[in-house]
């Protein structure tokens, strides 16, 4: 599923024209494994998602002088933009030879891979599918611990699996870039723990008014403009 556009800030989802639309467009490819026989809980695939979006900003390759830094560079100086598809099999194993990480969940396994342009997806990606990425929890998820960051859900949103992965992966974007550098490696070294879960609609208004980071969404796909996607919540920001 794709996202919608994004800019650093508080406010990251705005309709509109900016020196960033102006930009060169770039896009973080990411690519869920979804096996007809054993396909992924939604949650585990959520939280997956949002992993391998931090594993990739913290890899040393996205860092300083890496192979990949001047296209993270790019990609965030511009619209932050995440693609999500599906592959299996041989797709599966086709994505999983071209440059990325592969991140592991419970359940779920994600690959991530350095942004490219808008129009110029590697090829064995550019061919997998972007729908049919519903998933379900086989048993509800148990309760987010009290020192665990969570990426919160908007309780009001139907998103299918894809368009929610892509959100939980911006969500963990902002908080990334608000932490100080101690509780970055703090939590980079940790293997970056976290949850994703759908917030209660009182428990909602709260976090949307806590000034922790939100994503609002553009509304190219699925959800009206300016809807508020995700809040990002960890010990650290609260």
């Amino acid at each position: 599923m794709t996202s919608d556009p994004a800019v650093p800030g508080d406010s990251p989802f705005r309709s509109g024209t900016s020196p960033r639309d102006e930009a060169p467009q770039f896009v973080l490819p990411l690519v869920v494994r979804i096996e007809r026989a054993a396909p992924p809980a939604r949650t585990d695939a959520l939280e997956t998602a949002a992993r391998a979006v931090l594993t990739l900003l913290a890899d040393e390759r996205a860092l300083g002088d890496g192979e990949w830094a001047e296209a993270v560079h790019d990609w965030q100086d511009a619209r932050i933009r995440k693609v999500v598809r599906r592959a299996r099999g041989a797709e599966w194993r086709r994505a999983e030879a071209l440059p990325g990480i592969t991140v592991t969940g419970k359940s779920a396994e994600v690959r991530v891979f350095p942004p490219v342009p808008l129009d110029g997806w590697p090829k064995d990606l550019a061919r997998l599918q972007v729908s049919g990425t519903d998933l379900d929890d086989p048993e509800p998820p148990v309760e987010a611990g009290p020192l665990a960051p969570v990426i919160w859900l908007n309780p009001d949103l139907g998103m299918s699996a894809g368009k929610a992965m892509a959100q939980a992966g911006h969500g963990a974007q902002l908080a990334w870039w608000e932490l100080p550098e101690e509780e970055r490696t703090a939590w980079r070294e940790a293997g970056f723990p976290l949850a994703v879960r759908t917030a209660a609609a009182d428990r909602w208004r709260e976090l949307t008014a806590s000034g922790l980071p939100v994503v609002r969404d553009a509304g190219f796909t699925e959800i009206a403009p300016g809807s508020c996607t995700v809040v990002a919540e960890h010990p650290a920001l609260r």
